[in-house]
């Protein structure tokens, strides 16, 4: 077994290389670009995407020494628009690495790319509105569209972040002046609020940086030709900020995410072309435009491909109807064509390609899956019978895809007809049914772009239930796909009871299908209004040993209650999944997608689990979120993922909630995520991931030039209610070599500390780490500071110590907050630098902490204002005060002449 985990290891490693996008050369090739269906048929989209991504290439290749560029592109077109297009071969929606669609709402038109993992590692995907790429008024906000694309392709390629902080526009630099947030600080330009369009002095607020209301104008000739990741808009910036320019000071997400690293560093030291750049030679002359290939997918086109083989008897093949039935009856859309191959010693159609339309066709196709299992595993087989159920149509299987289910080892070589599937140009997904599934099926998945997801056979699990559940179509119109709400089960003598909430975005074709082990429970359904569906609206199929009910029209938004009563002696194992689908086709629904940050790991580092929670690309926030990892070894964790900008979570409050995995063991993991709406769930605005800078105007000959305003846009998390979600993800292989201890990890970095200065106390916060990575609880923090930076960074051990004797680390995930006060008077204007190191109980130690600023600012006291009242009465009391004065010289000097003449008059009769 050891020696099969590391050849699909040693597979999995050799051709996650090649998947994706690819350097072929000096140029980048296998880059998708999909419109979704959503955007209405315009030939002018395509020309502008051409032109936008061949001026990208040229700057790209001027930006990165001339030693890449862009070399093929691949548009894929919504199967609904006209015209003459290639087929697609294996290029789909889910896969692509731009996308086109309708704005964010929360970003408007603003290009951003979706960044789920840290600095250095490759992003989701671009997203472009077709508004950007179409209306030229928006030109002069953001720059040429090519200048745009680069902006963007940092953040998906090579994983570097923005220099600009829209949160942090200024701050006070270390020489005690107010500096624009940037990166390099050799861009010029001056400050203004805007009133009406008008401009005006920026005022200051309590901390001495300018108000919220301030914004920085850029110059429009500038000196510098850096950076390409603070304001590409720039005519003069050409390149990416290096070290010997890059602001280490600056408050943005690329000093905090990358260490203080340059962007340019990141891209060379961390990106995933770094050993390439080091060694490509730059080109002698430009290189050719990039080369375009527009296809288009048809409508779905599925061969179940089903193990038959002796293996597969009992509760297996029992599995398999129950999952492929559900599959047929609620999963695969309207429209589609479906056929089914089983094979064994031998392969037979056992289904020609039937297009799905109603329930007739449905049944008709669900009556032919098989019932039984005998002979041997010949997978090649099947493999042949299933390209030829998908050539019916149209003599080609390209585009189309498989679901091949084995729970075997092969009794023929399928290696041998590896090629030959990838050959077919269909997306090949496969489930491995059992610990002994052959591995070349995760090879296969891997080379054909399909997914690769292990079952157990264990009734509890509902893991064939919930593979067949994720295989939903992949062409970005999420009204069109079924959304699984729950899957959950239980083993019981008694009542099975619980709640699905069913929001206000889904509610059509709304499904409950329970199966049970051993005999029919009695049903008991309840409406969020109170009505009641019992065992008169449902159907028993006591073949696959499944009940089903189905909701008519739009079921009832709200919590509805269900309870199933075992009727058996001894317990019974009985499952409960619920699917639906969107309410109506203008309001999309709240959607999950779970992944892993690799799919696999020889156990040196942990892997992180995502999930993404989102309605309409606006975040769902403060959801409850549940990762369940099992084995087919029999390990299993249980993992609530977080959206707190802390350890493995790289952004707070984008709805992508994450955890590390740090129990690796060997073994093939299944990965499902269990999402929960909470009471009290936050009402903040999401986070905004990366993207290009907003520029309200230019400084152009000492004069403030404005541009377009920027349209309003809604900033508030998605609002749909109550709702609960269950998503599968591709499985993942864990091979740790034998001999080697578990993994032992220390504590995670922490990456969200933050400083305030308080007279002469000093206010941390951050978030715990765990024992190991996020998980459990750490032993000891170490607290340093220095008044500078580069001290922390470079020699953290030699810092000044903060007392931290008192401080008891808390669980992993809670928020920390430690107040201490110093020994001196901290001087006003005073700036200091902050940093925390954690260590677990064998004394490991993390990574230092990103460096926190704190600055001692007590603003001068300002003259109070004088009223016109105020003036009059001073000017009143000054005149009175006058007079008064005048009297009493005036009486004074009286009585000095009055004592004069009667001292003369003494002084004449003394003579006398």
């Amino acid at each position: 077994m050891a020696k099969i985990f590391a050849l699909v290891f040693l597979l999995l490693i050799t051709l996650g290389m090649i998947s994706g996008i690819r350097l072929d050369g000096n140029g980048y090739t296998d880059i998708i670009i999909a419109i979704n269906p959503a955007v209405p048929d315009n030939e002018a989209l395509i020309d502008q995407i051409k032109g936008m991504i061949t001026s990208g290439s040229e700057y790209l290749f001027q930006a990165l020494d001339k030693k890449v560029y862009i070399k093929e592109v691949k548009i894929l077109v919504p199967p609904k628009w006209k015209g003459t297009y290639e087929r697609a071969r294996r290029e789909t929606y889910d896969k692509a690495n731009i996308i086109i669609d309708y704005p964010n709402p929360a970003f408007g038109n603003e290009p951003y790319t979706k960044q789920l993992k840290g600095c250095g590692e490759e992003s989701e995907y671009i997203h472009f509105t077709q508004e950007f790429l179409l209306n030229d008024n928006l030109l002069k906000v953001y720059g040429p569209r090519g200048r745009v694309f680069v902006h963007e392709w940092a953040h998906l390629r090579w994983g570097v972040f923005d220099e600009y902080n829209e949160k942090q526009p200024f701050y006070i630099s270390s020489t005690q002046e107010i500096q624009p947030t940037r990166c390099t600080t050799a861009i010029t330009g001056q400050w203004y609020e805007l009133m009406d369009r008008d401009t005006l002095s920026c005022r200051e607020d309590k901390n001495g940086l300018p108000t919220k209301e301030c914004q920085f104008f850029p110059d429009k000739n500038q000196k510098t030709n850096a950076s390409i990741m603070f304001m590409q808009s720039l005519d003069s910036v050409k390149a990416f900020c290096d070290e010997s320019e890059h602001n280490t000071e600056a408050p943005n997400l690329q000093n905090q995410k990358c260490d203080g690293k340059a962007t340019r560093t990141v891209i060379f030291q961390d990106s995933v072309d770094r050993d390439v750049l080091k060694t490509l030679s730059p080109l002698q002359s430009p290189p050719p435009p990039p080369l375009f290939k527009v296809v288009q997918r048809g409508g779905r086109v599925v061969c179940l491909i089903l193990d038959v083989s002796g293996s597969m008897q009992g509760e297996r093949i029992l599995r398999l109807q129950q999952a492929a039935t559900l599959f047929l009856s609620d999963i695969v859309e309207e429209g589609a064509y479906v056929g089914i191959v089983k094979f064994s010693t031998d392969a037979s159609i056992i289904s020609p390609l039937t297009k799905i339309q109603g329930k007739a066709s449905r049944d008709s196709l669900i009556r032919n899956l098989p019932p039984r299992a005998d002979g041997s595993t010949n997978m090649c087989n099947g493999l042949k019978r299933g390209f030829e159920v998908l050539q019916q149509d149209d003599k080609s299987a390209v585009g189309d895809n498989v679901i091949f289910l084995t729970d075997g080892e092969a009794t023929d070589n399928i290696q041998d007809c590896l090629q030959l599937a990838v050959d077919s140009g269909a997306i090949i997904n496969t489930i491995a049914f059992s610990q002994s599934a052959s591995n070349v099926l995760i090879t296969m998945a891997n080379q054909t772009d399909g997914k690769f997801i292990i079952a157990v056979q264990n009734l509890l699990s509902n893991q064939l239930v919930d593979a067949f559940s994720s295989f939903t179509t992949s062409d970005g119109d999420l009204t069109k796909q079924t959304i699984q709400l729950v899957s959950t089960g239980r083993v019981t003598a008694d009542w099975f009871n619980g709640t699905v909430s069913v929001d206000r975005t889904v509610g059509n074709s709304t499904t409950f299908t329970i199966i049970y082990e051993k005999s029919p429970p009695t049903v008991y359904i309840q409406t969020p209004s109170g009505s009641v569906y019992s065992q008169t609206h449902v159907t028993n199929n006591a073949a696959t040993k499944t009940v089903t009910l189905n909701i008519p029209g739009t079921a009832e938004p709200g919590d509805w209650k269900y309870s199933f009563l075992s009727k058996e002696p001894s317990a019974q194992t009985m499952t409960l999944t619920v699917t639906s689908q969107a309410a109506n086709n203008d309001v999309r629904p709240v959607a999950v997608k779970a992944q892993m940050s690799q799919l696999s790991s020889d156990g040196s580092k942990p892997m992180v689990v995502f999930a993404e929670v989102s309605q309409n690309y606006i975040p769902v926030l403060g959801a409850k979120v549940i990762a369940t990892l099992q084995s087919d070894t029999g390990n299993s964790e249980e993992l609530y993922l977080l959206d707190n900008g802390a350890g493995a979570d790289n952004l707070k409050d984008d709805g992508i909630y994450s955890r590390y995995f740090t129990k690796l063991k060997t073994g093939r993991y299944s990965l499902k995520v269990r999402v929960i709406s909470q009471d009290g769930a936050p009402n903040r605005s999401p986070s905004k991931q990366s993207g290009v800078v907003y520029v309200p105007g230019y400084i152009v000959d000492g004069k403030v030039e404005l541009n377009p305003q920027k349209p309003p846009v809604s900033v508030q998390p998605a609002d749909v209610g109550s709702f609960s979600r269950t998503a599968t993800g591709e499985s993942f292989v864990v091979n740790v070599p034998p001999g080697v201890p578990p993994p032992n990890f220390p504590p995670n970095k922490i990456t969200d500390l933050s400083a305030e200065i308080q007279g002469d106390s000093v206010l941390l916060n951050w978030t715990a780490p765990g024992e190991d990575y996020d998980q459990g609880t750490a032993k000891f923090y170490e607290i340093k500071w220095s008044y500078h930076s580069e001290m922390l960074k470079r020699n953290f051990s030699n810092a000044y110590p903060v007392n931290t004797s008192a401080l008891q680390p808390q669980e992993a995930g809670l928020a920390e907050h430690y107040s201490f006060m110093f020994e001196t008077i901290i001087q006003n204007g005073t700036i200091m630098f902050f940093a925390v190191r954690s260590e677990d109980k064998e004394a490991m130690k993390s990574e230092v902490s990103n460096i926190a600023r704190g600055i001692k600012f007590v603003p001068s006291p300002r003259r109070p204002e004088i009223s016109k009242l105020n003036l009059t009465a001073v000017v009143v009391s000054v005149l009175g005060v006058i007079i008064l004065a005048c009297i009493i010289v005036c009486i004074a000097i009286w009585v000095l002449k009055k004592k004069k003449k009667v001292d003369e008059e003494n002084i004449v009769n003394m003579s006398m």
